[in-house]
């Protein structure tokens, strides 16, 4: 691959079909689940988080909530983590967290401490694509696409506009 050089992963219509897929996943492995919540972290994660929402809604008579998880990913701070709408009880509810790129796991593993303190009954994580250099111990429940990428190889994901996974 040539330097700048991009290449498409996924077009629009593959990632409608890979979020399609995933919240069916969802649909079948909680359809007991009387009330789960979707959170997607901003800024891609939350887009990504809204699809899934919105299709889940469309499949399923589910009881399912939306929330935005705001974290600074560039410096993680388990104080600076901000969820929006503010979410007081999770008890009897499940969690989906959702990212658009797994890369070292620390984002996510960062952002499933706030969800574990106010006691969800059960937390899963998704995402649109798996890289494959985790340093933190998280695995998600749900993934779009798993990528071989090297450390030097940079994924690109764009939901708004035109849709597309781009490898560069």
């Amino acid at each position: 691959m040539a330097a700048n050089e991009n290449i498409l992963i996924l077009d629009e219509a593959q990632i409608e079909q890979k979020i399609n897929r995933m919240a069916y996943q969802i649909y079948e492995q909680n359809f007991e689940e009387k009330h789960i919540v979707v959170c997607g972290i901003v800024e891609r994660g939350y887009l990504l988080a809204r699809k899934i929402y919105d299709k889940l809604k469309e499949i399923s008579e589910m009881n399912v909530e939306l929330c935005a998880v705001h974290i600074d990913k560039r410096n993680l701070s388990i104080s600076d983590i901000k969820i929006e709408p503010a979410i007081i009880d999770l008890q009897d509810k499940s969690v989906i967290l959702c990212d658009d790129v797994l890369y070292t796991g620390k984002t996510l593993a960062y952002a499933a401490i706030p969800f574990l303190e106010k006691g969800a009954k059960k937390l899963q994580c998704l995402v649109l694509i798996q890289r494959s250099h985790l340093n933190f111990p998280v695995q998600p429940s749900y993934i779009g696409l798993s990528l071989a990428t090297t450390i030097q190889e940079h994924v690109t994901v764009n939901l708004t506009g035109k849709e597309q996974v781009l490898l560069g």
